[in-house]
């Protein structure tokens, strides 16, 4: 069932709107993927988490959704802008590889560490090397618009024209005039008209190694028009959703809006999701700082600031107790707080998957209790419905969880709730952790089989009475996180919180 009252904020209004999607239940969806030239890091799996939660709530919901995240494979210079090397053919002369070969493997990487997080794949993923035809036919419609020029070889929008006809800045809020007063001539740029021009197609130097043959000479597109032709040849010329990380949202997006306007005549997406920016203890991310963490270093502990290793799903779930436009700080203690809360919800989820509705004799419905787990799923809808509030969202899911232990230690009666209740919680509860958060238990089926038969040799020696062993295999157990539960019918066990 669609939901009527789900709200985004949209930067470009700057305030919640109503989703309304162009053709429903069809949904668009367009997110900015990584630039591979280096392992994923903290600040790529914050949009990563963002949007695959975005788009798992949107089905949960009823819509059919076409997720696109591109791969910038090209065309992203070292400036950001229009100086300086590429970031991938730089690497590629560095590690004396061919481009490609870098852009493969450090795709392949950030697959991995997406993957780990439990990231859904997006329906499409274009490269934008594998769209140089889609882009040099963009450069030439917004040439034949009259908003784009040419000198030696590279094509230039010309943002002071288009802001006659059109406000460039109206996402960001930039001004032109500001921006041209505080903006300087740069070495290799004189040949734009003005300074603040981007690059639409640059002329490729002999020893540059990513070029192509176009109609202005041989050269390679500027970063910001992948994205317009890509979005454009797999979702059309107006989809419903752009997402990507606030650092994006100028120039690039705004370059975005730019270009669809001049090429296609209208803005290329109606809704424009931004995720706010991590901090590590405080401070903005950065290599000089020695603060810099890959994925990889934080799943396996081996950075400097940290404190010990932590999983995936940490990871994943903690990104989740913050509002996606709040900052977010990472610090060993938020995240060993994150860990310990991870651990309840999936020593929840597992009774949850376990616990069966007895009908009791004697018990009457509860109206209260009733009222309380109605009220609960009721405002974890709420909660997402209003912008994605995850934060919001985990609050209700623990309320609902501690119904769930409150059952499995008989302090509460199903039958008090009712069966309809009962597998109301039980289903929404294991909807949401799984389906919409996308959180899930990290144990293998190699792992359950060895904790299967720790339990077994447990139960044995303590029938045994061997109370030595019994003593050994708990202590065992617990050094990796798990702890026995002696319950009154059965050994079971739990991650230890």
């Amino acid at each position: 069932m669609i939901s009527k009252d789900l709200k985004i904020y949209n930067t470009l209004s700057r305030e919640k709107e109503l989703f309304e999607p162009f053709k429903p239940p069809f949904v668009g969806m367009y997110v900015c993927g990584p630039t591979v030239y280096g392992d994923a890091h903290l600040g790529h799996a914050r949009p990563a988490v963002t949007f695959d939660t975005v788009y798992r709530y949107l089905k949960h919901q009823g819509y059919k959704v076409r997720y696109v995240r591109n791969i910038t494979d090209v065309g992203h210079l070292q400036g950001d802008a229009d100086d300086g090397e590429d970031k991938i053919a730089k690497k590629a002369k560095l590690e004396q590889l061919e481009p490609m070969e870098v852009a493969q493997h450090y795709t392949d990487s950030y697959h991995r560490d997406m993957d780990l997080l439990n990231t859904f794949k997006p329906n499409i993923e274009p490269r934008a090397t594998g769209h140089i035809p889609e882009q040099i036919k963009l450069v030439q419609d917004i040439l034949d618009a009259g908003f784009a020029y040419e000198v030696n070889g590279s094509v230039y929008f010309d943002v002071v024209k288009y802001n006659e006809e059109k406000p460039y800045g109206k996402l960001s809020g930039r001004v032109v005039e500001e921006l041209m007063s505080g903006s300087r001539e740069l070495d290799g740029q004189d040949e734009k008209r003005n300074p603040i021009d981007f690059a639409l197609w640059k002329n490729a130097a002999p020893e540059h190694l990513m070029k192509w043959d176009s109609p202005w000479g041989v050269g390679f597109p500027g970063w910001h028009l992948e994205c317009t032709a890509m979005s454009s040849k797999y979702l059309g010329n107006q989809f419903d959703i752009h997402g990507g990380g606030m650092d994006l949202m100028f120039p690039h997006h705004e370059c975005e809006i730019a270009q669809g306007n001049a090429g296609h005549g209208h803005d290329p997406a109606k809704y424009w999701m931004h995720n706010n920016m991590i901090t590590i203890n405080g401070q903005k991310m950065g290599k000089s700082l020695g603060n810099f963490i890959t994925l990889q270093e934080l799943f396996k502990g081996k950075h400097d600031l940290l404190e010990q290793a932590y999983s995936p799903m940490t990871i994943r779930y903690f990104i989740l107790t913050a509002h996606y436009r709040s900052t977010l700080d990472f610090s060993n203690d938020a995240l060993k707080a994150a860990q310990k809360g991870y651990k309840k919800i999936i020593n929840a989820l597992r009774i949850a998957k376990d616990l069966q509705y007895e009908q009791a004799d004697g018990v009457v419905l509860d109206e209260k209790q009733v009222q309380q787990v109605e009220k609960s799923i009721e405002n974890a809808y709420r909660a997402m419905n209003d912008d994605f509030n995850t934060a919001q969202a985990i609050g209700q899911l623990f309320n609902l969880l501690k119904k769930i232990n409150s059952i499995f230690t008989g302090q509460l009666k199903a039958a008090i709730l009712g069966k309809e209740v009962f597998e109301k919680l039980i289903q929404t509860f294991i909807v949401f952790v799984e389906d919409i958060l996308g959180l899930v238990e990290e144990k293998s089926d190699k792992q359950q089989a060895l904790l299967e038969l720790l339990l077994k040799l447990y139960k044995e020696a303590k029938l045994a009475k061997n109370y030595d062993k019994v003593d050994e295999i708990r202590a065992a157990l617990k050094s990796i996180g798990i702890v026995v539960k002696d319950m009154k019918e059965k050994v079971d066990w739990a991650y230890e919180e």
